[in-house]
């Protein structure tokens, strides 16, 4: 027995872990996203970086406790920092999430994720569209909107799991997770969240602090992560009415929901 709640691997245990150990996480992610990402993972409780320069973006990544790449608005520079991190985490052993943000848009996307997906991150998070595009197979997305149901995604997300060996997250109405062995849907959210600027970014972020947390468990860190998301989501929704009241109460519920809220409502069922 032990009383590490790192070792049950229920959603709610992780929260409780992740606030105890307040990971360090790396975040190369767009410029969008990057101050909400950071008010994100403070409210949740990691202690977010964004640290994207290819001058210390290696290094920082050997000391941090998870890394987290989004290419929103990726850019030369930043790729350079994103490969240097990218290689220098799996050296390091550490864990990272890749956000393969409207990768199909472009020709330059297409090659960066590319070279991305090389460097074996351990989990990818995104949209429907996102998911399927990456698999290689035709999605309806339009830049940064996805055009697909999560559910017309599993199957792509499963394979891409398969091929890539990682855990692989698909958001929108319903999250679905998958290793391509064990899958998963997540339930809860607003219809709200998708009118809140980088909340979907936010996530991923949160998902590298849930994969610090448990390096070892990164499908249960990422079912985790979600479960989180949804949590805070559902209940702000109850709430607020519009997008600006539902988005300061959101930041409020990330931090007060407790673990056993989180495990109290069945979230996480069989897919």
């Amino acid at each position: 027995m032990t009383d590490d709640p790192v070792q049950s691997l229920k959603p709610g245990s992780l929260l409780a872990a992740m606030r105890r150990r307040n990971p360090l996480v790396q975040n190369i992610t767009n410029f969008v996203a990057m101050n909400i990402a950071a008010n994100v993972m403070l409210a949740a409780g990691a202690s977010p970086a964004m640290v994207h320069s290819p001058e210390e973006a290696g290094e920082f990544a050997a000391i941090a406790a998870a890394l987290t790449i989004n290419i929103g608005t990726i850019s030369p520079d930043f790729f350079e920092g994103m490969k240097t991190a990218a290689k220098a985490a799996g050296e390091a052993g550490k864990p990272w999430v890749l956000d393969p943000v409207a990768h199909f848009a472009t020709s330059y996307r297409r090659a960066a994720v590319a070279e991305l997906l090389a460097l074996k991150p351990t989990v990818i998070r995104g949209n429907a569209s996102e998911i399927i595009a990456l698999a290689g197979e035709h999605a309806s997305g339009q830049g940064v909107d996805t055009g697909d149901s999560v559910a017309s995604a599993e199957a792509a997300a499963k394979a891409l799991a398969l091929r890539h060996g990682c855990v692989v997250a698909v958001t929108g109405e319903r999250d679905f997770v998958t290793d391509g062995q064990r899958s998963v849907q997540v339930l809860g959210g607003s219809k709200l969240m998708p009118k809140v600027t980088a909340l979907g970014c936010s996530l991923t972020c949160i998902v590298g602090a849930f994969v610090a947390t448990a390096p070892d468990s990164p499908f249960e860190a990422t079912v985790a992560a979600l479960a989180l998301f949804a949590a805070a989501g559902e209940l702000a929704g109850r709430e607020a009415q519009a997008p600006g009241s539902f988005a300061v109460r959101f930041l409020d519920l990330l931090a007060e929901v407790t673990p056993d809220a989180m495990d109290a409502v069945a979230r996480v069922v069989p897919a």
